[in-house]
Parts: C-alpha cells; sequence; structure tokens
C-alpha cells in the first residue's frame, strides 16, 4: 500500500509540471511588440495569444456582441519629475454573430468588416497593425521611451444584465497582463 502511495506521488511529481505547463499555454499574453515609424507617425503592431472559453464562445455564438480593448500607454523618463505620459489611449473591438444573416462582423471605429467565422474575427482581435499611436514631432530623438500594452475582455459595452452575469463568473475576465516595451528614436542622418 506504502509503495503504491509513493509511485503515485512520485509520478505526480514527474508528471505534473507537464501537465501545469499546458494549463499555463491557454493564459492570455503578448507575444510580440514592434513599434515603428512610417510616413512621420509612430505605429504600433503587435501579437497577442488569447483564447476564448465555452461560455464566452457560447455566448458569441448566440449573437452577444464581444468587445476587445487593448490600451496602451507609453512614457518618458524625467530624473527631476514623474515620468511624462506620451501615449495613453486604448483601441476597441467589436466581435458580433449575426443569426438572420449567418454571418459574423468585426467592428473597430466606424469600419466594420464580414468574416466567415469566430475564429477568423478573433485573429483580427489577436493581430494589431499599423495602430498609429502619435506624431514622431510630438517624440524627442534620442530619448528612452517605456510602453505598456494589454488587452481585454471589455465588460462595459456590454447590456447591464450581461455586466452582473460577467461581475460574477471567471470565465467572462479574460484579459492579458501588461507587456512592457521600450524604443528610442534615432537621431536623423545627414543627407551630405
Amino acid at each position: 500500500m506504502m509503495s503504491r502511495l509513493l509511485c503515485g506521488l512520485l509520478l505526480w511529481f514527474l508528471v505534473g509540471p507537464f501537465g501545469l505547463g499546458q494549463a499555463y499555454a491557454q493564459d492570455p499574453r503578448v507575444t510580440r511588440i514592434e513599434p515603428t515609424i512610417v510616413e512621420g507617425k509612430l505605429e504600433l503592431d503587435a501579437d497577442i495569444e488569447i483564447q476564448l472559453n465555452e461560455q464566452l464562445r457560447d455566448a458569441a455564438e448566440r449573437g452577444l456582441a464581444l468587445y476587445f480593448t487593448a490600451d496602451i500607454v507609453i512614457n518618458r523618463e524625467r530624473w527631476w519629475w514623474f515620468d511624462e505620459s506620451v501615449v495613453n489611449t486604448s483601441r476597441t473591438w467589436r466581435v458580433q454573430y449575426n443569426a438572420l444573416t449567418r454571418q459574423w462582423r468585426v467592428a473597430m471605429d466606424s469600419l466594420s468588416l464580414p468574416v466567415s467565422s469566430l475564429d477568423e474575427a478573433m485573429g483580427m482581435v489577436r493581430h494589431i497593425r499599423h495602430w498609429v499611436l502619435a506624431d514622431v514631432d510630438q517624440l524627442d530623438r534620442e530619448v528612452a521611451y517605456r510602453g505598456q500594452l494589454r488587452m481585454r475582455l471589455d465588460t462595459s459595452h456590454l447590456t447591464r444584465p450581461f455586466q452582473v452575469n460577467a461581475l460574477n463568473s471567471s470565465s467572462w475576465s479574460l484579459e492579458t497582463p501588461w507587456a512592457d516595451f521600450s524604443f528610442e528614436l534615432a537621431k536623423p542622418r545627414d543627407p551630405s
């Protein structure tokens, strides 16, 4: 009896970390952040791993609009005072299924695009491209800027009954931790 218990504990210690690794692989996270300068504008590209659980998938397939918000903050360090906030903005996507037309739509700002499936809609949310954050004129050259980015399921856009349900259920708390990044604008090259 004791040897079986010891074998069971040994097996749990050997296999346990692999099982835990699989559970943590599903946690939402930001995998890539790339700030770039395009035509005098600071743009951001990012990739985010975020998976919908069964309760959220079911709600979306029944026609409930899901809202995802990406928040970004970029600060400039100052030795003599608090850090200066250069960019503090967010962008929201709405993913919705229309049961009458049997069509998925992804909306951002005033743009609304049809997509063929929930997975394709989530692909548009997961891959942020060409997000214009600021004019280069607002930024100083050769100064280190620090930024943070996160993605979250924004339940504040839901109707009141669903907001109450979201507050009482951990299935509705889908959020990545803040991901840090930094960049610096190089001094312009002398054309001569």
